[in-house]
């Protein structure tokens, strides 16, 4: 009785993981979205390659594509690309003409323009822009809007 007690909790507690295991895909290749391996409303767990437009909730570890496009939760890796867009967080390595996250930023971007709300870590870009910044901005144009050394400073502006 006992053993049957311990598959009947194990199969429920499965049961009730299965919906959320269902929202990852460990790979995803990408025409433009919708047209995709996984759905918009699905994570990326490994590898996404977007030949003209991808789009998934999040994504780990490698996104390569023209443009990426994440809209929630934490996505980490490698972004590259011709624009990076995260709507969320993003914490890794940015490389693309514009990097934009929405959230929280942490790492490297390197691109013409570079924007992050809250950044941490170094941004190297001809345009780089964030709301707060722990780290450093390198290029033509950096605005670090709250705290940083100067609000607006050409060459190198930092906040620490």
């Amino acid at each position: 009785m006992k053993l049957v007690s311990i598959l009947v909790l194990g199969a429920t507690i499965a049961a009730l993981a299965l919906p959320a295991l269902a929202g990852e895909k460990p790979v995803n290749l990408s025409l433009f979205t919708p047209i995709s391996i996984a759905k918009e409303s699905d994570s990326v767990t490994a590898f996404r390659f977007n030949l003209i437009y991808g789009k998934n909730t999040s994504v780990r570890v490698v996104d390569l594509g023209l443009v990426n496009h994440t809209t929630s939760g934490l996505s980490k890796g490698l972004a590259w690309g011709l624009v990076n867009f995260a709507e969320a967080d993003f914490k890794g390595i940015q490389l693309a003409p514009a990097n934009i996250v929405q959230g929280n930023f942490e790492g490297f971007e390197w691109g013409f323009v570079n924007h992050a709300e809250n950044a941490r870590g170094l941004q190297l870009g001809f345009v780089n822009y964030a709301r707060t910044m722990h780290g450093v901005q390198i290029g033509l144009i950096n605005i670090i809007e709250q705290d940083g050394f100067m609000p607006f400073f050409p060459f190198l502006n930092w906040s620490f």
